[in-house]
């Protein structure tokens, strides 16, 4: 059984010290993780003013070509590894954005970080995401898409 990375999942050698994917630092051994068997629940109601789904696609930066998926749930974009999307770079303060729904729509807002949240090139502290949207997050540039 080969490793992965704790942050992105990306197959692992024993002799990496940092992914080569997402750049996590790998310290001693890594754990391995089971996912929990669930009972199956019944479909959640979506309610008529929800968002679409939606992706953020990084399109520049480090992990270019990986998406995270936007579910409806609060998400925290961030350097510390217990954010929801990990972005492992300098340029990114540990708590750096959040997003979450708000009247419809997604909205990204800066948690007080060092070189802010950029939105089509302007600084914003807090801004409703229209698809096409790219965010400027440190180094990293993601497209913000509805599916």
């Amino acid at each position: 059984m080969s490793e992965r990375c704790p942050v992105c999942s990306h197959e692992i050698s024993p002799n990496d010290t940092v992914c080569p994917t997402c750049g996590f630092k790998l310290l001693g051994a890594t754990q391995a993780m089971q996912p929990l068997v669930m009972s199956e629940t019944p479909a959640a109601t979506v309610e008529e003013s929800a968002p679409a789904r939606a992706t953020l696609n990084v399109v520049r930066g480090p992990q270019v070509g990986i998406s995270f998926a936007l579910t409806g749930e609060p998400v925290t974009i961030g350097r510390s590894p217990q954010c929801t999307i990990f972005l492992n770079d300098m340029t990114v303060s540990r708590m750096h954005a959040t997003i979450e729904q708000e009247n419809g729509c997604y909205v990204i807002r800066d948690a007080n970080s060092f070189n802010g949240v950029w939105v089509n090139n302007d600084s914003v502290e807090a801004r409703a995401l229209r698809p096409g949207d790219f965010i400027q997050i440190g180094t990293f540039c993601m497209q913000y898409e509805e599916n």
